[in-house]
């Protein structure tokens, strides 16, 4: 069990985290239709942007109530409702996603009774639901305003609880923010392969053609569909993939009495094959002979590997559901854990076999790296990669100075491997 170390530190001199409004968007960007909006002033949403559109490699649908200090002073409810009218007059969105920020939250606007007297009085928003998620960037972190954005977007699936309306061949699948848009398609080709159909929430993977799409659409053109998430209702079992997604889960088995089982990790042997194992048992169908054969390879990749892996020393500085699927594919190949550091407490810390986690910066995972043979980090680390000549290997957000990275797969037998080389090829450069 791990023990969890606090740095003394009252400022964070080189963040490692990022805002709750990144993620909020990010989770929104996976839903068709959809027009994500920032309730504060125009630099909020400007970062947002910003960091979003460094890591995506493309523009992104983004809107923003901006509030001036007049407006922060005064009172800002006629630039929400100017905002949302004009949005929908222009734009025509099927949804929209709010979130709050900083300067609005420390103000303390009624949000919610703000957005039911607008429907009361604007009868063209009665059919376009309006996702509200409080996330001020003053506290929590990426992870945390992704989840808040998923549970506030299954809360306003309508139905109730009707076990006779189940649909046994269609299942949920709640994606985390660990998750690339390559590894939510590998996954629903997995779910796929099982005769099961996947509604993902949100559908990440709609990011790598949206430009082919739409590249002009102010709204987003792929992801989740807004009857896609009116159907949820009647899916059989929902998968949700990382901790954090605990919360949306059992929003749904609360509403509409699904069952769920929550999967902290999709990489490697022992993991792929939990998963695997739960989607024959959900679907009632044998593993495809292309899964035994891809498992096959896997093990052999992992004997060729392991002269490579074992022993080595590794320090990480990632998001809690991310560290933690990482750290358990590391050490399942014999990798030592030089350092650990996160953004935020989760429960899944408690849980890791290694003898501490840092919640703190770059600046402490700096200090903490030196001696290690390989950093695991987002782009922000590669400075440090070159200050210590230790190598970087990229995960997390945001990923800027490299190709492919939103289309790389970590998951499952195939992603497991391609993980396994990537990380290899630059443990063997150190030999």
């Amino acid at each position: 069990m791990a023990i969890l170390s606090i740095t003394s530190t009252s400022v964070a001199v080189n963040p490692l985290k990022q805002s709750q409004p990144v993620g909020a968007t990010l989770a929104f960007l996976g839903l068709q239709g959809i027009m994500p909006m920032l309730h504060g002033s125009p630099g909020c949403s400007a970062f947002t942007k910003v960091v979003l559109t460094k890591h995506l490699g493309k523009a992104i649908p983004l809107s923003s109530t901006a509030m001036t200090e007049v407006s922060t002073i005064l009172g800002g409810e006629d630039k929400i409702e100017n905002a949302i009218a004009k949005l929908v007059q222009l734009s025509q969105p099927q949804m929209i996603g709010i979130c709050t920020t900083g300067l609005t939250e420390t103000r303390g606007d009624d949000m919610g009774r703000l957005l039911k007297d607008m429907r009361q009085r604007y009868a063209e928003l009665s059919q376009v639901p309006i996702y509200l998620v409080s996330t001020p960037d003053f506290k929590g972190t990426l992870q945390d305003g992704f989840a808040a954005a998923v549970e506030s977007i299954v809360k306003e699936i309508p139905q109730t609880c009707n076990k006779q309306s189940c649909l046994t061949k269609q299942i949920t699948i709640l994606a985390s923010s660990a998750f690339t848009p390559g590894d939510v398609q590998e996954i629903k080709e997995i779910v796929s392969a099982f005769g099961l159909r996947a509604i993902v929430v949100p559908d990440l993977s709609g990011l790598l053609n949206s430009r082919l799409n739409d590249p002009h659409s102010f709204i987003t053109s792929a992801g989740t569909t807004l009857p896609q998430l009116r159907a949820i209702s009647k899916s059989s079992f929902t998968v949700a993939l990382g901790e954090s997604m605990r919360g949306a889960a059992r929003i749904l088995s609360q509403k509409f009495c699904t069952p769920y089982e929550v999967f902290d990790n999709l990489s490697g042997l022992e993991a792929v094959d939990r998963f695997i194992q739960a989607l024959a048992e959900i679907s009632g169908k044998a593993v495809p002979e292309k899964y035994r054969y891809q498992r096959l390879q896997l093990q052999d990749v992992m004997l060729d590997a392991r002269f490579y892996f074992g022993g080595k020393r590794v320090s990480l500085a990632l998001e809690p559901d991310l560290l933690s699927s990482t750290v358990s594919f590391l050490q399942s190949m014999g990798v030592q854990i030089h350092a650990a550091v996160t953004t935020i407490r989760s429960p899944l810390l408690e849980h890791l076999s290694i003898t501490s986690v840092t919640i703190g910066d770059l600046e402490d995972f700096e200090q903490l790296a030196v001696g290690s043979n390989l950093l695991i980090s987002n782009s922000h680390a590669a400075a440090i990669s070159k200050r210590l000549q230790i190598p970087l290997y990229r995960q997390g957000i945001p990923i800027y100075d490299c190709l492919g990275h939103n289309q790389s797969i970590k998951v499952g037998y195939r992603g497991t491997t391609q993980l396994l080389f990537d990380i290899g090829n630059l443990l063997l450069e150190q030999s």
